[in-house]
């Protein structure tokens, strides 16, 4: 009896072992063929559908980034109107674009759509300047190297935003970061491999590892539009200031010595500099990145899918996926990990929050020192003092991720940024009083958008009418041609092997 159950055991163990060897096999077999090309990538291919022709799980998991579902705490996927949050950024950029319209970036899939829907579109970036240039699609869409390539690059920053319009028709893609005969990591935009060069660097020479988060580099930075770049007079050339240095003072010091300034504000008559979102930059001064870790690291963690490990291209927050971003290297409890993330942002939002409302105050003081006949020596300190206070706060604050990223350095330019503009009220209490104003400044309603909009000039129904004009004008013509020009284009099937 005991020989029959040792055994049918046995017999049972050989069962398992052949099934497990039988399933190995399988999934080698499977990832053998997993990847066999069905349709050939010639050029710059912008369509990410085609791509996913070959990648399927890449491309199922990028179509993620249309969700707009998540919420964090200070964050979404989904819509949000920052100045409705934060009105006192309205004084912050009066006279700029970002003063009509300000919403929280949704998901890659959505960065098309989201340029045609703000109201910043056909917005002069000065005024005089006509409508936006082309140089802004340049972060938006596979299209702009395949147009970068077709034209030349100083062509294509020398255009407008609305030339493009039919063109740039495909969001955020592949052909961003892909090389498609390789699939290796590759810099399609010739900004990065320009600033590199700056700093005395090759970008050639970054490992695979680096590379994971300078392709996103190629965007998620500061920068600038040079139209006065030697031999490229006339166009909006692409620039990031990283020339001295990736941190705040640097960049600074870069934009203060070429005198540059994104526009003048009208109240406070200052030289503004507009910090875009040097996501890069601060991330630089991490932990994460001293220890080696990339933004796809955390932001496309690997994923297992079918058997097979891939990098997981719905790209977003960590935070909806703290279990493969976080645990590779974490083995906290996943409520305290979000607990020491909301920490920094909640102590990083506290600084920020009272000094943009500094800020905002200083500009409508200064106003009120220049209606009482201020002289550009006794003001020249005072907007100094607001130009590198603002510049320091909107270097975190446009920061994706900031907070988290680097909370001690943006904690710091927080403080730094805070002084200086306390010192420079206190100067601009000096110069009211030596004008005869002893009192304090009338401030207006900081807590209501729509007053301070109105406050600074802006007639956002008028605003909101001749956007939807300029959009009834154009985008027919841009949906009509860029449908011809995706029938033009013609798939290639690969033979199987």
């Amino acid at each position: 009896m005991k020989n029959w159950i040792l055994f049918g055991l046995t017999a049972v163990i050989v069962f398992l072992l052949a099934m497990l060897a039988y399933t190995i096999m399988d999934r080698k077999t499977e990832a053998r063929f997993a990847y066999q090309p069905k349709v050939k990538l010639e050029g710059i291919e912008p369509r990410d559908s085609v791509w996913g022709l070959n990648y399927p799980r890449q491309y199922q998991s990028y179509m993620k980034t249309k969700d707009t579902t998540f919420q964090s705490m200070y964050n979404t996927s989904g819509f949000k109107d920052v100045l409705d949050d934060q009105p006192e950024l309205v004084i912050l950029w009066a006279g700029y674009a970002f003063s009509k319209d300000y919403n929280h970036p949704r998901g890659h899939a959505w960065a098309v759509t989201d340029v045609q829907n703000t109201l910043r579109i056909g917005s002069p970036m000065e005024p005089g300047d006509g409508v936006m240039p082309s140089t802004c699609w340049t972060c938006k869409s596979p299209d702009v190297p395949r147009l970068m390539s077709e034209l030349g690059v100083t062509e294509y920053y020398s255009k407008k935003l609305s030339d493009f319009g039919s063109e740039v028709i495909n969001p955020i893609g592949c052909a961003d970061c892909h090389n498609p005969e390789t699939m290796n990591l590759t810099i399609t935009r010739p900004a990065l491999i320009e600033a590199f060069e700056s700093m005395g660097k090759d970008i050639n020479q970054a490992s695979h590892q680096e590379m994971r988060s300078l392709v996103c580099a190629q965007c998620h930075v500061e920068y600038y539009f040079d139209k006065d770049k030697p031999g490229k007079e006339g166009a909006n050339y692409l620039v990031f200031p990283w020339k001295d240095g990736l941190n705040v003072e640097s960049m600074e010091s870069y934009f203060d010595n070429i005198d540059f300034a994104d526009w003048t504000h009208p109240i406070s008559k200052t030289r503004m500099i507009k910090a875009q979102h040097p996501d890069y930059e601060l991330y630089e001064m991490s932990v994460h990145a001293k220890r080696g870790v990339s933004c796809a690291d955390c932001h496309m963690p690997y994923k297992n899918e079918g058997g097979q490990k891939f990098t997981d291209h719905h790209i977003g927050s960590p935070l909806q996926n703290v279990e493969n971003s976080c645990f590779v290297c974490h083995r906290e409890k996943q409520e305290d990990l979000m607990t020491d993330v909301y920490d920094r942002q909640r102590k990083v939002k506290e600084g920020s929050s009272k000094l943009q409302k500094l800020i905002a105050m200083a500009h409508i003081e200064a106003g009120k020192a220049w209606e009482l006949g201020a002289s550009d020596s006794q003001m020249k300190e005072i907007q100094q003092g607001i130009r590198h206070a603002q510049w320091r706060w909107d270097f975190v604050v446009a920061s994706h991720g900031g907070a988290f990223h680097a909370p001690l350095e943006s904690s710091r330019i927080i403080t730094s940024a805070t002084g200086i503009i306390q010192e420079t009220r206190i100067k601009l209490t000096r110069v009211l009083a030596d004008l005869g104003h002893n009192h304090p400044v009338e401030m207006p309603d900081f807590n209501n958008k729509a007053t301070l909009q109105t406050y600074i000039g802006l007639d956002i129904e008028k605003e909101k009418a001749e956007k939807e004009k300029f959009l009834e004008q154009v985008i027919p013509q841009w949906l009509k041609a860029g449908k011809a020009r995706e029938a033009q284009k013609e798939v290639k099937t690969v033979s199987s092997r």
